[in-house]
């Protein structure tokens, strides 16, 4: 085991945090699938309106690769196909019917890869280059893991695995019958889990340590050429109980956070759920509210009728605007400003007390300003501003040279969060990789 310590970056204290471990339940009649959660796949779809289908039953497949599927979460009636523009599926929309019935898989008699492909786990997995649900035909170098996640309020993966530590070793065993490579699991110092069959290390520092990428980047960077693969440790022990029982489980924990929760709470749930069901009245000024399903940096908008998105683990609430009238604008000098800079004085005067945020951006975009403070929030051996500058220009000899092939949206997460020149550095990011893809294959 190698303990690596992280130094860029800087973990957001924000008010929201869960104050306890207890746990609530949430029900609801309609659950969603969003095809947009799981990049790389033109879906194709095997249901209609009206059709019934089983937990686990197939709703569509992928355009290209037929035998990568995406499932229902629940037993019911497909009452919605959702599209937008130019017909795109932006959701499919499933009413729960009480039934129970679950597709079993037969796990003794097929192989690891067919049975993850036709259960709908397969999706759950992310390959590098291009942060895409991993090619079939291709076999990985090496498959990582994280087992923390070090984003704003996220959930505790100790308590999320509590139970489930047998699922997990078994996780880790079909995994590693997927790779002629190793299998690499990362963890913080204070939790590690007691699994074989990996290699473990344990990263000490501040965000982005969690992210699966940057634990890449200081273990064993990504080539031209290489592929890997990349999960969480929770997807891992649904892969493990899949393997142990022949069912896939689409139960979840969700970390209920934000200063706008009234009781920032976990609450277990199904996948895909309404976002009504897991708030349930708990939310402070509903019209003033900012609700993200994930975390407040690379998570999703989602309205209030809207639907728990992938990976089904968080829903983080903040005001949408705390002071509009506020004294002096962006130059105010009010002590509960934030700002990872010392730019006000609230780090003199209020210290390491959980900070206040909206979703103001306070500023438009503008030119980057080559100040290094990317390169402050990226531990990884990549120089971001000159990534982004390549991204834009689409100059794909400079973007293979400066690391595109390494990095990923939430990578960038903590950079957009941190960037005065307030461009959609993720976004950039997704579409850099997008077109890269595209023109590579």
């Amino acid at each position: 085991m190698a303990n690596i310590k992280i130094k860029k970056g800087i973990d957001l204290n924000l008010e929201g945090a869960i104050a306890s471990a207890a746990m609530e339940s949430a029900t609801c009649k309609s659950y969603a699938v969003i095809p947009d959660d799981f990049t790389g796949i033109v879906p194709r779809l095997e249901v209609k309106e009206g059709d019934n289908v089983a937990a686990g039953g197939v709703l569509y497949h992928d355009k290209a690769f037929p035998e990568v599927k995406v499932v229902s979460p629940v037993a019911g009636r497909v009452t919605s196909i959702v599209r937008g523009e130019r017909r795109k599926i932006e959701a499919i929309v499933i009413e729960a019917d009480g039934s129970g019935k679950v597709k079993q898989h037969d796990i003794a008699g097929g192989d690891a890869r067919s049975v993850l492909l036709e259960s709908g786990l397969w999706c759950v997995m992310r390959q590098r280059p291009y942060d895409i649900v991993p090619n079939p035909s291709v076999a990985p170098r090496d498959i990582f893991v994280t087992a923390f996640d070090s984003a704003p309020l996220a959930p505790d993966f100790a308590l999320l695995l509590k139970g489930k530590e047998k699922y997990l070793q078994k996780g880790i065993e079909v995994l590693a019958s997927l790779t002629k490579g190793d299998v690499y699991l990362g963890c913080r110092p204070s939790w590690v889990p007691d699994v074989k069959g990996c290699i473990v290390n344990t990263f000490d520092g501040p965000h982005p340590a969690g992210n699966v990428g940057v634990q890449i980047a200081n273990v064993k960077p990504v080539n031209k050429g290489e592929t890997v693969w990349t999960l969480d440790a929770v997807s891992v022990a649904r892969i493990g109980e899949l393997f142990t029982s022949g069912i896939v489980p689409f139960d979840t924990v969700v970390a209920v956070v934000g200063e706008s929760v009234k009781r920032p709470h976990y609450v277990r749930c199904t996948m895909g759920c309404t976002v009504a069901s897991l708030l349930d009245g708990n939310i402070e000024n509903a019209d003033n509210a900012r609700i993200v399903s994930g975390n407040l940096l690379t998570g999703s908008h989602v309205a209030a009728d809207g639907f728990l998105r992938f990976p089904y683990r968080q829903l983080s609430v903040i005001a949408e605007v705390r002071n509009s009238a506020d004294f002096l604008g962006w130059a105010s000098l009010s002590p509960r400003r934030f700002s990872i800079y010392h730019s006000f004085t609230r780090w003199l005067l209020r210290g390491d007390k959980p900070a206040e945020v909206d979703a103001k951006i306070n500023g438009g975009q503008r030119a980057i300003i080559m100040s290094g403070e990317y390169d402050r929030m990226l531990p990884m051996d990549i120089l971001g501003e000159y990534l982004i500058k390549a991204i834009i220009a689409f100059d794909i000899d400079k973007m293979e040279q400066l690391g595109i092939y390494e990095v990923a949206p939430e990578d960038f997460a903590l950079c957009e969060f941190a960037d005065t020149s307030k461009l959609p550095l993720q976004q950039i990011v997704r579409d850099g990789l997008n077109k890269l893809y595209k023109e590579m294959n």
